[in-house]
């Protein structure tokens, strides 16, 4: 067997693993307005918030005033991710023109251009950690994390070996420059609310 047959035997296994609990969690009566992701074989189960859907809302509302209407955006909608049992469901993700789901019914992660989370206080450190690894890894190459506690956003682009290379963060209130980005335009972010 070659490194690419065990690699692809591996995410056979993942996949197979993740439906396995992803069937097993829409037969649990998971309350309504709560989101439920696998970050690294562990199942978290998070509420929605008001602020949360705020922010969720204006990141969407700029995308599709770029792109318009017909923009492949996804909102908690379950996307495979490199690393071991990875079944995220991204707050915001946007796909490359073109892409199709799989012969499963997937989203695959390499048609993922830009991905945003807003930080809720229960699951910040998978945002800030695995999942920050695991979409550079894919090669996302833009990533938001909108943190009303902090009142700031963190941008992470140029993925390279595993991490992303280049951070900067800006405080909510000001106009956030993603001009030079996949997403080719500016993110107000006057109107995010904080916790």
């Amino acid at each position: 067997m070659t490194v690419l047959d065990d690699r692809i035997a591996m995410a056979d296994s993942n996949t197979q693993r993740l439906d396995e609990w992803f069937e097993r969690l829409e037969r649990m009566p998971v309350p309504e307005g709560f989101r439920v992701e696998i970050v690294e074989g562990n199942v978290h189960m998070t509420p929605q918030r008001g602020t949360h859907h705020k922010i969720i809302r204006r990141i969407e509302r700029s995308i599709e005033d770029r792109f318009g209407m017909d923009v492949e955006l996804l909102s908690d909608v379950r996307i495979d991710f490199p690393g071991r049992e990875n079944g995220f469901c991204p707050d915001v993700a946007k796909l490359r023109d073109g892409a199709e789901q799989d012969e499963t019914g997937h989203w695959r992660y390499q048609d993922v251009e830009f991905v945003a989370e807003v930080i809720s206080k229960g699951t910040a450190a998978n945002d800030y950690g695995p999942k920050k690894l695991a979409y550079a890894a894919a090669e996302v190459p833009l990533y938001l994390i909108a943190d009303p506690y902090q009142g700031r956003c963190h941008v992470f682009s140029q993925p390279k070996d595993g991490d992303y290379t280049a951070e900067f963060r800006l405080a909510f209130g000001q106009d956030l420059d993603l001009t030079d980005t996949v997403l080719g335009l500016t993110l107000p972010t006057a109107g995010f609310p904080r916790d």
